[in-house]
């Protein structure tokens, strides 16, 4: 039986003291959006990889993962986009991985990617919502960014010949699709959303939020440099319209995987969806109790890809090994 392996609180407190600076930075424009990213049209060929887009290692947490794309800003996950990769029948939907704030494909998806790989998936990984010379992304416009996303997903059924796609995200990761979703046709080409601890309902953003509406000027300030990060503030008029007349499409399944230590969005249980029968709402600690893993990290945590893995695959469904 794999032995958990518990995180010292040190780390917890720098990976959100890593997190909250940037997230400070960018606020008070030090690290300001740049202009959103190009994605390829779906119609567009596409080489199994960019000359300027190097496979980065796999890595075993956030932070050194972080890390890494700091220097390689456009590494690509281990695994993740080989556009001649063709569905097996066991895994019939490629996996479409969506990062989160102030990250990017890489720093977010540097584990599971190559876990899913070896799954037998096809893995495609974007990066979105900001400058691609940099290794902050996420920052920009939710709509926008919603669809950059749709046409990466067209680009992806093109290239692999899949009807629809599953979608795993992390916190504006597991947000963003669903105004993709519910607002640009996405619910016809997507099956499966699975979300490692989503803004669903919104965060203080380690209380900035709160901070700039107090400070003079401080919600122009942030609309200006991270306008995804005023859009996830909770009670923000953008999450208001996504949720109003219900949070869910009938076509789509949701998995929303999320950890009672996260500490972005407070309280966890406002990363789950309404109740429905094509929801599920989990939370690590139900299956591992002394699992640490916090909002950061939780896309390297083992319980929460073992949950991610049955979400795609309920036929093969294993529990946890704690």
């Amino acid at each position: 039986m794999r032995t958990f392996r518990s995180r010292p609180a040190p780390r917890l407190r720098l990976l959100t003291a890593v997190l909250t600076g940037l997230a400070a930075a960018t606020c008070l424009g030090l690290a300001g959006a740049a202009p959103t990213q190009a994605t390829p049209s779906a119609g567009s060929s596409a080489p199994s990889m960019a000359a300027d887009d190097p496979v980065g290692p796999r890595q075993d947490g956030f932070l050194p993962a972080l890390a890494y794309s700091a220097l390689h800003p456009t590494a690509v996950p281990t695994g993740a986009n080989d556009w001649n990769c063709r569905p097996a029948a066991g895994h019939p939907r490629p996996v479409v991985l969506v990062h989160g704030t102030f990250e990017n494909r890489y720093a977010n998806w540097a584990a599971l990617a190559p876990r899913l790989k070896d799954a037998g998936y096809c893995v495609y990984a974007l990066n979105y919502g900001g400058d691609s010379t940099g290794p902050l992304m996420a920052t920009g416009d939710i709509p926008t960014s919603a669809r950059q996303l749709a046409s990466f997903v067209d680009r992806v059924r093109a290239a692999t010949g899949a009807a629809k796609v599953d979608l795993v995200g992390h916190s504006q990761g597991g947000l963003l699709p669903r105004y993709y979703l519910r607002n640009l046709g996405g619910s016809a080409k997507v099956a499966k959303l699975i979300a490692l601890t989503p803004t669903n309902h919104g965060t203080s953003l380690w209380g900035l939020g709160l901070l700039a509406h107090l400070f003079p000027g401080g919600d122009a300030m942030m609309e200006s440099s991270c306008p995804a990060c005023r859009q996830q503030v909770t009670g923000s008029d953008f999450l208001n319209d996504l949720n109003a007349g219900g949070e869910t499409h009938p076509d789509v399944t949701y998995t929303v995987i999320t950890s009672r230590h996260d500490e972005v969005v407070t309280p966890y249980t406002s990363s789950y969806l309404a109740a429905s029968p094509n929801v599920s709402n989990l939370t690590v600690q139900d299956f591992c109790p002394a699992d640490r893993t916090d909002h950061v990290d939780i896309s390297y945590d083992p319980t929460a890809t073992a949950l991610t893995l049955n979400a795609l695959d309920p036929a093969h469904t294993q529990r946890p090994a704690c």
